[in-house]
């Protein structure tokens, strides 16, 4: 397995605090990773050392087969968290710009400026500036500018912030033609429903420690199912049924309640049915809930001890 990135060991420290405490995972070349956790975890920090800017208490990181990744940094495609433009340029300029500073000769550069407005929708405000278009616009032009280049590994940090729906939709399918020409792709995120759908592995951390690195699946796996009944129950229908962890009651109305079991992560939901038929229970509707990745990163990051 060829490795676009490999962190072993790293920390970050900064006088008495610690910023990032031993963190190591590797993502492979044509991946998409997610880089998650709650604000203040260390992803920005983590992100920072990866490109060099910040150097590593400790630690050991590998970028493009290099352990400076500003050696490789013609390669390495940014998009930080703090959005900035020179407002008074142009969409084609700005993009053009960037990209011969990564090595695209001037002509070239502005050929690719204006083939990916076009190619993403911004070609008639090519030449406007950009402090006359919108922050979705602007934040795109941005986008665009960390891809001119064509860049092997490319690392966004909280690229959905800031965009509407339709300019989310259109940021996942621009993550997956990356991967699909065989760039590697790392970004951080909030919103754990772009991490599930796009995402081949995701590392969580939480107070600057790894807490989870695999596939999404493995990570929903550490949450709890849920098993809704809804009807004529008693409060305490589900009570001791194999699996449960606890039950919620709800009352809806003319004698028909609506209990919530969570189930013990991993448990097999038959037993529970099994049980709650055995009972004889007038059920009218049933359901069960399979986790998400937002409630495997509550679980794994501790945010619901805290909430």
């Amino acid at each position: 397995m060829q490795l676009a990135l490999e962190l072993d060991g790293v920390t970050k420290r900064y006088g008495a605090f610690t910023a990032v405490s031993d963190l190591s995972f590797q993502a492979p070349k044509g991946a998409i990773l997610g880089f998650l956790g709650p604000n203040g975890a260390g992803k920005t920090t983590s992100l920072r050392m990866i490109l060099g800017l910040v150097t590593p208490t400790a630690g050991r990181i590998s970028v493009l087969g290099e352990a400076d990744a500003r050696r490789v940094r013609a390669r390495i495609g940014f998009l930080p968290e703090e959005r900035g433009l020179y407002r008074r340029m142009t969409p084609v300029g700005a993009i053009a710009f960037l990209a011969t500073l990564k090595g695209v000769p001037g002509g070239e550069a502005r050929r690719k400026a204006r083939a990916l407005l076009e190619a993403h929708g911004l070609g008639f405000a090519a030449n406007r500036q950009i402090r006359a278009l919108s922050k979705g616009m602007a934040q795109k032009v941005q986008l665009l500018s960390a891809l001119a280049h064509d860049p092997e590994l490319v690392i966004l940090d909280e690229p959905f912030s800031g965009l509407d729906p339709v300019n989310q939709q259109a940021l996942e399918t621009i993550i997956r033609d990356l991967a699909a020409r065989g760039a590697t792709v790392i970004f951080s995120t909030h919103v754990m429903q772009h991490a599930e759908r796009l995402c081949d592995r995701v590392v969580l951390i939480a107070r600057g420690r790894k807490v989870f690195d695999g596939r999404v699946d493995e990570a929903c796996a550490a949450a709890p199912r849920r098993l809704v009944l809804e009807g004529v129950l008693p409060p305490g229908a589900l009570n001791g049924a194999p699996g449960v962890v606890q039950v919620t009651h709800e009352c809806l109305g003319e004698g028909r309640v609506r209990l919530t079991a969570e189930l013990a992560p991993g448990a097999p939901v038959q037993p529970t049915l099994k049980a709650a038929f055995a009972r004889d229970l007038d059920i009218s509707r049933l359901e069960l809930k399979e986790p998400h990745l937002h409630d495997a990163f509550i679980v794994l990051t501790g945010e619901g001890e805290t909430a």
